[in-house]
């Protein structure tokens, strides 16, 4: 297996507008096609979709057949667990998906017996791993102090944002596959320093700290980013969102057989103070 195999496929572009960094707008069904055909290609077998992803489903249904892998999510509706989870289903053209994570976490603690819900349609084997999509640690201590089953957990890590690694240890000694998402901060890690929104110019000087030490050592920034998340030896999935196929071929020749010490010495003496501005819900 190649270490860019743990490259898993974000699809919520193929859906909706997304990312700050973002200027192409939703992905066309055509360049969706081309970008499962290339995942195929290259062995890159899951894709993680939700159905908050607008028509992010019925497209990759039209395209994926039984070929991967799929995460979806079950976000905050009024409507049942099991109809959002066979509409899911529907959409993709599946009868059954490799993980369904609870979407919103206040949501589970507002409403606990959709959990229940969920474990249901493990045992019916319609799943094969369910868990939860994470915004805070809070979150996690919350699902480890109250003993909450779980296989499978999502949540963000980049190279300025590392709050999750403390619980890296436990939740491989529980046997919980962990996915992180935003390994490059939903693209700013790549804005030009002179087009940060206001709001975000606190970042700077660590984003001109990240570009100059790609510059003394010849790395990209794309490089760099990729490698901390997906050479820890802790982590089983990197997500990534890309909107065409030629981005996610770059996405995988930046990925080094091996990760030099130069990186993991710099990302791990970089500490954001600011740390409220690395969750993109309060970029707004």
């Amino acid at each position: 297996m190649k270490i860019y195999n743990k490259l898993i496929l974000g699809t919520v572009q193929f859906g909706l507008n997304y990312g700050v960094n973002n200027v192409i707008g939703q992905v066309l069904p055509e360049d969706v096609k081309n970008i499962l055909s290339t995942c195929k290609e290259k062995g890159i077998t899951k894709l993680d979709t939700s159905a908050a992803y607008g028509n992010s489903e019925q497209v990759l249904g039209k395209f994926i057949g039984h070929d991967f892998d799929v995460i979806s999510k079950y976000p905050r509706c009024d409507h049942s667990v099991q109809s959002v989870f066979e509409n899911s289903l529907k959409n993709l053209g599946l009868d059954q998906i490799y993980g369904y994570l609870i979407h919103h976490f206040d949501f589970f603690r507002e409403i606990p017996s959709i959990w229940d819900e969920i474990s249901s349609l493990k045992k019916k084997r319609k799943i094969k791993k369910i868990g939860f999509s994470l915004y805070e640690t809070g979150e996690l201590e919350f699902l480890l102090d109250n003993n909450i089953q779980f296989d499978l957990i999502q949540f963000p890590y980049n190279i300025f944002d590392r709050a999750f690694e403390p619980y890296f240890c436990i939740l491989k000694e529980r046997n919980i596959e962990i996915h992180i998402r935003s390994v490059f901060l939903q693209g700013l890690f790549f804005m030009d320093l002179d087009s940060l929104p206001n709001k975000l110019i606190p970042l700077a000087p660590y984003l001109s700290e990240l570009k100059a030490f790609c510059r003394k050592w010849n790395f990209s920034v794309e490089e760099v980013a990729l490698n901390y998340a997906i050479h820890n030896k802790y982590i089983d999935g990197v997500l990534i969102g890309v909107d065409n196929s030629t981005q996610l071929i770059k996405n995988i020749d930046s990925v080094w057989d091996n990760c030099p010490p130069e990186v993991f010495n710099f990302v791990n003496i970089l500490n954001v103070k600011e740390k409220e501005l690395l969750h993109p819900k309060n970029w707004n």
